[in-house]
């Protein structure tokens, strides 16, 4: 059976892809996730963060995110370790009930960063629900979903969600 899946070789087995000849570049990626919140929403005041038992939530948010893009080659199998110029978060309210979180990866190589800001901003945002959990179970996670890429062999931009870095 063929395919186009980059992870997959001429045998239909998975494989790591070959970046050896590819040119280094500088390659940004945005991911976006989203929270709702329902009841726990209250915690969090305008421009605050709210400080729990387990600490502040957005900034507990942040480090465990940032650490999690780090570590994305680590969590999935053929994803290449890069190293991270720059992970940068922005959390903001996204409806009375939401909260939306972007997770910005810089590097200079030749793989692009897409996992590590779609890891980064999953994990910022079930750091979320960990933080909020006592308050309620009834959180929800998604959608997550790439915003942008530049670098590379091509560029890729999600139209009405673009991210300014």
């Amino acid at each position: 059976m063929a395919t186009d899946l980059s992870h997959i070789d001429a045998k239909n087995r998975p494989t790591m892809v070959d970046v050896s000849a590819k040119s280094e570049t500088h390659r940004v990626a945005t991911a976006r996730a989203v929270v709702a919140l329902p009841a726990a929403y209250p915690v969090f005041h305008a421009g605050t963060d709210a400080d729990t038992a387990k600490g502040p939530i957005i900034a507990t948010a942040i480090i465990a995110g940032t650490l999690a893009a780090k570590k994305t080659s680590d969590l999935i199998p053929f994803c290449h370790p890069l190293s991270i110029d720059s992970c940068k978060f922005r959390v903001e309210r996204l409806t009375a009930s939401s909260l939306e979180i972007f997770c910005t990866v810089k590097t200079r190589g030749p793989t692009g960063v897409e996992m590590e800001a779609l890891v980064g901003a999953a994990i910022a945002a079930t750091t979320v629900y960990d933080m909020c959990k006592a308050l309620t179970h009834d959180i929800t996670i998604g959608p997550i979903q790439l915003i942008e890429k530049s670098g590379g062999k091509s560029d890729f931009a999600r139209p009405s969600l673009q991210h300014d870095q």
